[in-house]
């Protein structure tokens, strides 16, 4: 008690406690946010090829990429400014080799990718039964495991280098940015899809390829897009950089929340 204000008690420091809380709900939600933005992606997608091959052919290949990028865009609105709305291995790894997302998230969001892929398949498989392996990813075309290697890797690349536009350039950067993602990969399934699957995402084939017990040439699928989508990233980098200073700043996190505010 003070002397000179003997009925006055000293004032605690404010505590750290509940912000410390408030910073872990932020990325609770947003681990939460990827993890359901990845099953939706797995569910809907891979769901509409084994509806297809139930109904013999009713959805075709045209509608399964529709369903694909329309998917993908409605989880971007949905779920961007919790995470980021990356509901990609690829993508988040090339976000933290360009300087835009934080290392230590990396494992986290991985984590809730490949969960909410795997839960999606595991729901499609109780749905649906065994059909069409789940959806599972596999080279179809005529080049075999490596012909589906180069595609994936440079459909992710493109896809990269869209996203990349969309969430560190200011000229870029508006409501149309879900729409020109996910145009970009229902466009891409649209030519590449009979060839490779053109899945662009590990946890989009890693899922169904647990599940379903389909391991032929998977790896096609976890390094093309890794590949494609650093080399994206790197290339969209030199690009702006030479077109002048015109981006979010090197450093910036792409988490979109309370806690960090820049776009994507």
């Amino acid at each position: 008690m003070s002397n000179e204000h003997p009925n006055s008690y000293p004032v605690p420091a404010h505590p750290r406690f509940p912000s410390t809380l408030k910073r872990m709900s932020v990325r609770l939600s947003a681990y939460l946010a990827e993890g359901l933005g990845t099953f939706a992606l797995v569910f809907a997608g891979c769901g509409a090829i084994m509806s297809d091959t139930l109904s013999h052919g009713v959805i075709t290949h045209v509608g399964v990429s529709l369903v694909f990028g329309l998917i993908i865009t409605v989880m971007i609105y949905a779920f961007a400014h919790m995470s980021g709305a990356h509901f990609n291995p690829a993508v988040t790894l090339a976000f933290v080799i360009a300087h835009h997302f934080p290392l230590r998230r990396l494992l986290g969001y991985w984590v809730a990718q490949l969960t909410g892929a795997v839960l999606a398949a595991m729901c499609l498989r109780f749905l649906l039964g065994d059909v069409a392996f789940l959806g599972t990813t596999l080279p179809m075309g005529t080049g075999g495991a490596w012909q589906s290697f180069g595609l994936e890797a440079l459909l992710t690349m493109f896809l990269m280098i869209v996203i990349m536009a969309m969430a560190t350039d200011t000229r870029a950067i508006g409501q149309a940015a879900a729409l020109a993602i996910g145009a970009t990969v229902g466009l891409e399934a649209l030519f590449a899809g009979p060839i490779c699957g053109a899945s662009m995402n590990p946890a989009r084939s890693l899922g169904p390829a647990l599940i379903s017990g389909t391991w032929t040439a998977q790896w096609v699928y976890v390094l093309g897009p890794m590949l494609g989508a650093v080399a994206g990233a790197i290339i969209y980098r030199w690009l702006r950089e030479a077109s002048g200073p015109s981006a979010i700043p090197e450093g910036a996190d792409t988490l979109h929340s309370q806690e960090e505010k820049t776009y994507v």
